[in-house]
């Protein structure tokens, strides 16, 4: 998959991370530090630009290895940045990834993380070869809850001790999307 990949709903357009993104990718974290605190490992108070850098340089490293494909959530009419997601630890046997996403305070509320991961999704099944998408929720992320429910991504339950941010323990909802909800055919 090419590092000049683009896709887009007409409302938001998904690309992979590249370094004159660094500006407004710290400023949005910036903005939006205390939703996503509690839930992204990355997110801390002292953020920095460096930080915004380095992740843009390891993304496009992995894009290129196909072992992990991180977008910028872009408006599609302005180019303005709006979030990341990304499908990240790809299963090489079992065909499968995990879906993270954020998008910054000022932009909660338009439907823009699920409209993200349809793109994504989509892309992972037709691109990358997948055959199922897990987003996996901390029990107390009500935002992110929603956000997979209003997608109607399949509801597997709740995963004990699942995830660690930082130094808290969290038992998560797992929540899954297949080729076969965009009409597509689960393909090896």
């Amino acid at each position: 998959m090419s590092l000049s990949t683009s896709i887009t709903d007409g409302v938001v357009t998904l690309r992979p991370f590249c370094m004159e993104d660094a500006s407004e990718l710290y400023e949005a974290v910036c903005e939006s530090l205390e939703d996503v605190k509690p839930w992204m490992s990355w997110a801390h108070d002292e953020y920095s630009m460096e930080e915004a850098r380095s992740f843009i340089a390891i993304t496009r490293a992995r894009w290129e290895e196909n072992t992990l494909f991180a977008f910028v959530i872009t408006d599609a009419k302005t180019g303005s940045v709006l979030g990341g997601i990304s499908l990240s630890h790809l299963h090489p046997v079992y065909r499968l990834c995990n879906v993270g996403y954020w998008v910054r305070t000022s932009r909660h509320g338009e439907g823009i993380a699920g409209r993200a991961v349809k793109l994504a999704t989509r892309f992972g099944f037709e691109q990358a070869g997948l055959v199922r998408a897990e987003i996996v929720i901390a029990a107390e992320n009500r935002k992110s809850i929603r956000v997979a429910e209003k997608l109607n991504a399949h509801y597997e339950g709740i995963l004990l001790n699942r995830m660690v941010i930082c130094k808290s323990v969290y038992d998560a909802h797992m929540y899954s999307i297949i080729p076969q909800d965009f009409g597509l055919e689960a393909r090896l």
